[in-house]
């Protein structure tokens, strides 16, 4: 004869067969959820994308304050690989937080990238290589934490470039002409 089944199981039994998520579920979703607060566009347009990475970020209190808000700025933002074995990023701009006071930080200070230091070491070993370099992607929360997203990349020739925007503009008229003959 079977055991009682624990309230646990008998809930998700129950979850199985009406397929809806409860609003536990859609509570923890929303805050798993990616929330970008800035991209880096240019970064995709300049350079051609080999391997992106996630690092986190050694922030602030105003910082954080500051990224909630939804305000910041990867466009002059470049990533350092050091000889201590430490990324940084320089140039990301985090306005000054509005309600801070004398505890406010410097809105274009340079910040740590918390990585894996075997991360590290292979981004370091291809940056030496000929014509590679780390970008930042794109800044968001994810779980409540700031991440920033790095790639490498090597960067593309004026051709290059054409080509994207032409490629970009192709599949652009092809989308128009299937919703045209969809209608």
């Amino acid at each position: 004869m079977d055991a009682p089944l624990s309230r646990t199981k008998e809930a998700a039994m129950a979850k199985a067969r009406t397929g809806k998520p409860t609003a536990a579920e859609k509570a923890k979703a929303a805050a798993d959820a990616k929330q970008v607060i800035a991209r880096n566009r240019r970064a995709r347009y300049d350079y051609s994308i080999d391997a992106a990475y996630e690092a986190g970020l050694s922030l602030t209190g105003t910082e954080v304050k500051a990224l909630r808000m939804g305000r910041a700025s990867l466009a002059d933002a470049w990533v350092e690989l050091d000889r201590y074995g430490e990324a940084w990023i320089h140039g990301m701009n985090i306005p000054v937080y509005a309600m801070g006071t004398w505890t406010n930080h410097a809105p274009t200070r340079k910040r740590k990238l918390l990585l894996h230091k075997e991360e590290i070491r292979k981004l370091s070993q291809r940056v030496q290589a000929k014509g590679y370099t780390v970008v930042p992607l794109e800044l968001y929360f994810i779980r409540g934490r700031a991440k920033v997203e790095i790639a490498l990349a090597q960067g593309k020739q004026e051709w290059d470039k054409r080509e994207t925007i032409r490629r970009r503009e192709a599949d652009r008229e092809a989308q128009r002409a299937m919703a045209a003959a969809r209608r």
